[in-house]
């Protein structure tokens, strides 16, 4: 049996991962509102010299909420970004985009990478 984590409204993740980083000294905004209750999230990463990431929110096997990097490994540039997060946009337009300003492309949340 899966270990079903209960479902948080989006925007209310979304408020609170904001203030979360924000209040760390990482920069945080919203960039496109999706669905206030159950829109999918895209995370942008951005270090200090604008390298860039993007994770994508997907479930665990055990339907917990994990996330994914959607570009890669590698850094990449604002181009690669905005081609991404276009495509995801034009497949879903209830999806959240949210950027974080983070010193190492690292998720300023508690997030589950797979």
């Amino acid at each position: 049996m899966m270990d079903e984590e209960p479902r948080l409204r989006t925007a209310i993740w979304v408020s609170a991962v904001l203030r979360q980083a924000n209040l760390a000294g990482n920069p945080a905004v919203v960039l496109h509102r999706g669905d206030a209750d159950a829109g999918g999230v895209v995370v942008v990463l951005r270090d200090r010299h604008d390298a860039m990431s993007v994770l994508a929110q997907t479930r665990a096997p055990d339907g917990r909420r994990a996330w994914f990097r959607a570009t890669g490994e590698a850094a990449v540039d604002q181009a690669a970004v905005d081609t991404y997060v276009e495509r995801q946009m034009k497949r879903d337009p209830d999806l959240w985009v949210v950027e974080f300003e983070t010193p190492d492309l690292a998720p300023p949340f508690e997030a589950r990478l797979v």
